[in-house]
């Protein structure tokens, strides 16, 4: 509730009467109250979120070790052939060994306890309340197991979002504003809202930067869901690649053209999951 500035006295009777005014004038907004399913789910989905970062972290610190003694990892990716090359490596001092093994175990420890979330999450995401909204996000390119269960645990009710624009505010994806008189001035985005789901949704939008296909996982994950969404699936697809290759040719920088599609996608997140009917035009 609005505070004024100076007022220290604080009690139930004023709260109630200030309470009943601000009803009154239709200043309160109804807030979604998640059930304890919900919270446990996002308890989850916030371990896995913090192993995601300790890996990164932990990925740094031995990559930089490695690059201190002159030594540049094979491969582009972390997969098994890189990890086999660190089993390899051997160092002539004592403790240069003994700090290169604390780092790959650290390494190999957070590995297997994000392994042991994303199973959990998988079982979590093909029962209950969430298998038919993930099983419908997962339709989307970008959009697999983790980001939907994610968006899934984060939002909650979808349904109380008005519009797809509100959504787009929720999640901080709108341009800021400071407009004053006849000149119309935004800025970059609000940032408002819940940081992780607007995380999943700027990785997400990042396919847009490929022409639009549908390759044989998005094939398998799509087996056997709604014409409606598959066919909003595929608008998806050629909307984002459409943004992102017309701002492309402005010479726009990336990172400003993945968010303008992230703010497309929460749009399309929306409508798949509130069902609404598919439009001429997406």
């Amino acid at each position: 509730m609005p505070v004024r500035a100076g007022d220290r006295v604080k009690t139930d009777v004023r709260d109630a009467r200030k309470l009943a005014r601000l009803h009154a004038g239709g200043l309160l907004e109804a807030i979604c109250v998640p059930s304890v399913e919900l919270e446990a789910v996002r308890d989850l989905v916030c371990a896995r979120e913090a192993a995601r970062i300790d890996r990164m972290r932990d990925r740094h610190r031995l990559s930089k070790f490695l690059l201190r003694h002159g030594r540049r990892m094979p491969f582009k990716s972390w997969g098994a052939g890189r990890r086999k090359w660190l089993g390899e490596q051997n160092f002539d001092q004592p403790a240069q060994q003994l700090a290169f093994a604390t780092y790959l175990q650290a390494l190999d420890l957070v590995d297997r306890r994000a392994e042991a979330l994303d199973r959990q999450l998988a079982e979590i995401s093909d029962r209950g309340e969430w298998a038919t909204l993930v099983a419908r996000l997962r339709c989307v390119r970008g959009i697999d197991t983790l980001t939907a269960i994610g968006l899934a645990a984060e939002i909650g009710d979808f349904a109380r979002f008005e519009s797809a624009a509100a959504f787009m505010s929720f999640v901080g994806l709108v341009p800021s504003e400071g407009s004053s008189g006849e000149q119309p001035r935004q800025g970059s985005v609000t940032k408002a809202g819940n940081a992780h789901a607007r995380r999943l949704l700027v990785e997400a939008a990042w396919h847009a930067r490929r022409r639009p296909k549908v390759s044989y996982e998005l094939a398998r994950r799509q087996r056997g869901q709604d014409p409606a969404v598959l066919a909003r699936a595929w608008t998806v697809q050629q909307r984002l690649h459409r943004r992102f290759q017309r701002m492309n040719a402005r010479g726009k920088p990336s990172q400003k053209i993945v968010l303008a599609c992230a703010r497309e996608l929460a749009g399309f997140v929306w409508a798949i999951a509130t069902d609404q009917p598919l439009r001429r035009g997406g």
